[in-house]
């Protein structure tokens, strides 16, 4: 076996994924990268920055005859065509470059909850010129077909749908870096910020020098294996490839800058080693078992978020910035940190989150632990934390926490505490945080929500506990010692038996609608039976009246009625609107009723719009005997 290194431009490789030239094997599984991971990768490509070494297989060897198949994206004809090369490694990251950079530059993909959707990708010019070390804010995802629309559909906020209006807004769009005439075209009309001619060439001729022609020139790495590897060495070398060495993250990076802090030496005359200060804060995390998955780099995050919040430049929490604390800023604000961890941990218990997979976000505990730290003791007021409760559950139904999280951070941190003290003041001045005035829900999305994949599916779990439900056999509320003692997790109300048996839409019977929290037992007690059959059983079970049982069940916004009589429909659809109704209290703010009202399904959000996902793992033993 042999082989190459060479350097390939990525301009030639994406015009030989185009003609069919370079293909896959047809073993690569699809392709599959969301939104988030495609912007980041142009971003990488914006900088200059190496994003990894692709793997090439030469064809035409007589031991390894894979059949071959087209780069998705590509046109049809290129499937036709013998390729050269055989792209073992390097299909999502090729794939992404190729569609966003050619044709229409729409992409399919799909967003961090994994709805199907089309992007286009563009460069904001001013904001690209401002600050290299910024660049990651400049490179925008829009809608496939150029708007981007609030209010659900009814308001627009941005329209880059055609060139002209790509212009006005200074979005230069990444299809056009290697399409030479399309770029010139775009660019000689582009009228910059003043239409002044002087002052537009200047700003052309930046953006050409910074940012286009580095990227036209950008070059990445292969290995380019040769017509002697035998299908074994394939193997080998592509299993070695897919299996590399961890790569140092911020924290064990920072941990050997800390350590020569020479300042630190001559006050203690010992180096500041960071894996012991973090243990102080494991001690906290093991202490309160709901933490457990924050990690040391999110620590590090925190305090960033705060050295920049009270510096002279922007609030960020990005690596770049990260690896600039000073170890004199680390200790300033480290342990106000671990004190609001404290405090983050009460806070979730009283939104009954009890366990650290219950925690619909857990990157949202870093701003969160930040905003306590800034208001101190002001956020124990009802009022302040009233405010705050609507920020966390707006970014957790609204689902704003599960993408790029680094900006997000920085804007709720500027913007959540002082509207947040605002309550106890007559300021009306403050305007509402953009994860408060951003959030959205729709009716259909509770179709959709089926596993705890989903942020919004484990917020509408502790919702139900946080409003008074109960355990249906013990009639026990689920604090958090009861709900350990119990083994409470969410359950469905018509089991997946009887669904199954009645002839009901998996998409139904596993939507958030049809589950709610239980205890172990009392799930075991329902097993797979018909409503009609066990609840009167619960009566016996709990000993209690069927008015009294039906209070119980009915704190958790189920219709008893309907359920009695194990009427599925009926039942679902006043639940459907019930949870609704609770999802809008927590938000603050009304949703988007986007199913007809005696319809089961239907809406923007419905399951079909996104992919397709497993029953959770609670959920797949024997209907027969547990119904888990």
């Amino acid at each position: 076996m042999g082989f190459q290194t060479p350097q390939y431009k990525l301009s030639k490789l994406l015009e030989q994924a185009g003609n069919g030239r370079i293909q896959l094997p047809d073993f690569q599984r699809g392709y599959k990268w969301d939104e988030e991971r495609i912007r980041s990768l142009l971003v990488t490509v914006t900088l200059g920055h190496p994003l990894g070494v692709l793997m090439l297989l030469q064809t035409g060897n007589d031991q390894v005859r894979f059949k071959p198949k087209a780069i998705e994206g590509t046109p049809s004809e290129s499937g036709k065509a013998e390729p050269d090369l055989l792209l073992l490694d390097g299909q999502q990251r090729l794939t992404s470059l190729y569609q966003s950079l050619t044709g229409s530059g729409v992409v399919d993909t799909e967003d961090a909850r994994k709805k199907q959707v089309q992007r286009r990708f563009y460069i904001d010019i001013a904001r690209a010129l401002e600050d290299p070390a910024r660049r990651d804010e400049a490179v925008v995802i829009v809608p496939g077909d150029g708007i981007e629309r609030t209010n659900f559909g009814k308001d627009i906020r941005l329209d880059v749908s055609t060139p002209e209006k790509e212009r006005q807004h200074g979005y230069f769009p990444f299809r056009l870096i290697y399409d030479s005439p399309g770029q010139l075209d775009w660019l000689w009309n582009f009228p910059g910020e003043t239409g002044d001619a002087t002052a537009r060439r200047a700003l052309i001729q930046r953006f050409q020098g910074e940012i286009l022609t580095p990227m036209q020139s950008y070059e990445i790495p292969a290995i380019e294996l040769d017509k002697s590897t035998t299908k074994g060495a394939v193997a080998t070398v592509f299993e070695k490839v897919n299996t590399g060495g961890l790569p140092l993250n911020v924290f064990e990076l920072l941990t050997a800058t800390f350590a020569g802090d020479a300042a630190y030496f001559d006050q203690h005359g010992d180096d500041f080693r960071l894996k012991d200060d973090w243990q102080l804060t494991e001690q906290i995390i093991s202490a309160h078992p709901v933490l457990r998955g924050i990690r040391n780099t999110d620590f590090l995050q925190a305090v960033s978020l705060l050295v920049t919040a009270h510096g002279p430049s922007f609030t960020s929490a990005r690596k770049e910035d990260v690896l600039r604390l000073e170890l004199s800023q680390y200790l300033a604000w480290a342990e106000q940190v671990r004190e609001a961890l404290v405090w983050v941990a009460q806070f979730l218990r009283d939104e009954h989150i009890h366990r650290s997979r219950d925690i619909p976000y857990p990157t949202q505990l870093v701003p969160l632990a930040v905003i306590r730290v800034i208001l101190g003791e002001s956020a124990t007021i009802h009022g302040v934390r009233s405010r705050l409760r609507q920020w966390f559950w707006c970014g957790i139904l609204g689902e704003l926490y599960g993408g790029a999280t680094e900006t997000r951070f920085a804007r709720d941190v500027d913007q959540v505490p002082a509207w947040a003290r605002a309550v106890t003041s007559p300021d009306t001045t403050i305007q509402l945080p953009g994860t408060v005035s951003g959030a959205t829900f729709a009716e259909s999305r509770l179709l959709s929500l089926r596993t705890r994949q989903s942020a919004a599916y484990k917020g509408l779990h502790a919702l139900l506990m946080a409003g008074g439900a109960k355990d249906w056999r013990f009639h026990q509320t689920f604090d958090h010692t009861q709900y350990v003692a119990l083994d409470v997790d969410i359950h469905h109300v018509f089991p997946k038996k009887w669904c199954d048996d009645n002839k009901i839409p998996r998409n139904l019977r596993e939507s958030i609608i049809n589950k709610t929290p239980l205890a172990a037992k009392t799930n075991r007690l329902i097993g797979g039976a018909s409503p009609a059959t066990y609840v009167p059983k619960l009566e016996g079970a709990a000993a209690v009246g069927s008015d009294e049982l039906d209070d119980i069940i009915g704190a958790h916004l189920i219709d008893t009625k309907a359920l009695r009589a194990a009427d599925f429909d009926a039942f679902f659809l006043a639940r459907r609107r019930a949870l609704l109704e609770l999802v809008e209290k927590a938000m603050g703010k009304q949703a988007q009723r986007d199913v007809d009202a005696g319809e089961l399904t239907g809406g923007a959000e419905a399951p079909e719009a996104f992919a397709e996902e497993d029953d959770d793992p609670q959920d797949t033993g024997d209907p027969n005997e547990d119904d888990r």
